[in-house]
């Protein structure tokens, strides 16, 4: 079974931010990493489900036009349309994944801290509706906490090789800190191309 919603909604009651990442040095870098791996300087649009808080919402919303974020509690979405209320180009809702899914496609997709709440059904028909939002020469980002916890059905570590072999996208990066597993992955254009930022930039 999932990760029930009486969990999250507990969590939220008790604190305006149960796994304090406004304060923690590892949050900041782990986000650090995460904004460095991104293979583009800017996208288009982006969806970043589970924000939390907001405050990856808040870095991501820098290097896009235009970003949804969503959270299942309506506390977590409540604090980070707080958090963003001065980027007029994010928007935020509540909004239970795989259930729920927004219409469209997206240029960036970012699981952060996410996926080990899913059984394995659910885990799938995430992976899945990810790959079907994602546009031709999207980007994928997925970073996940690699220590046990009796929440998760999953770690990091994991998680790994379910990402790395995801159909229909190509692994760009593969980060293995002691403490979270980073992956990049993207989804090859229209010509079947899948570029690297140097080509992008025209230096190969």
């Amino acid at each position: 079974m999932n990760t029930p919603n009486a969990y999250f909604e507990q969590l939220y009651s008790d604190s305006h931010d149960p796994w304090s990442v406004t304060e923690q040095w590892y949050a900041q870098r782990k986000y650090d990493h995460t904004l460095a791996a991104l293979p583009q300087r800017r996208y288009r649009t982006a969806f970043e489900p589970g924000c939390s808080v907001g405050v990856l919402t808040g870095r991501l919303a820098e290097r896009c036009d235009s970003l949804l974020a969503t959270d299942r509690v309506a506390a977590a979405a409540e604090l980070t349309a707080a958090r963003t209320r001065h980027m007029p180009h994010v928007r935020v809702t509540q909004l239970t994944i795989p259930e729920e899914w927004p219409d469209g496609r997206f240029e960036l997709i970012v699981l952060s801290e996410l996926l080990y709440y899913f059984d394995d059904l659910t885990l799938r028909e995430v992976l899945t509706r990810t790959v079907d939002a994602l546009e031709p020469g999207g980007t994928l980002v997925a970073v996940h906490w690699n220590h046990p916890a009796p929440e998760h059905h999953r770690t990091g570590r994991t998680l790994a090789p379910v990402l790395s072999a995801i159909p229909g996208l190509t692994l760009l990066t593969d980060c293995r800190d002691p403490d979270f597993t980073l992956h990049v992955l993207g989804r090859p254009d229209g010509g079947g191309r899948m570029l690297s930022t140097a080509a992008r930039e025209g230096l190969l």
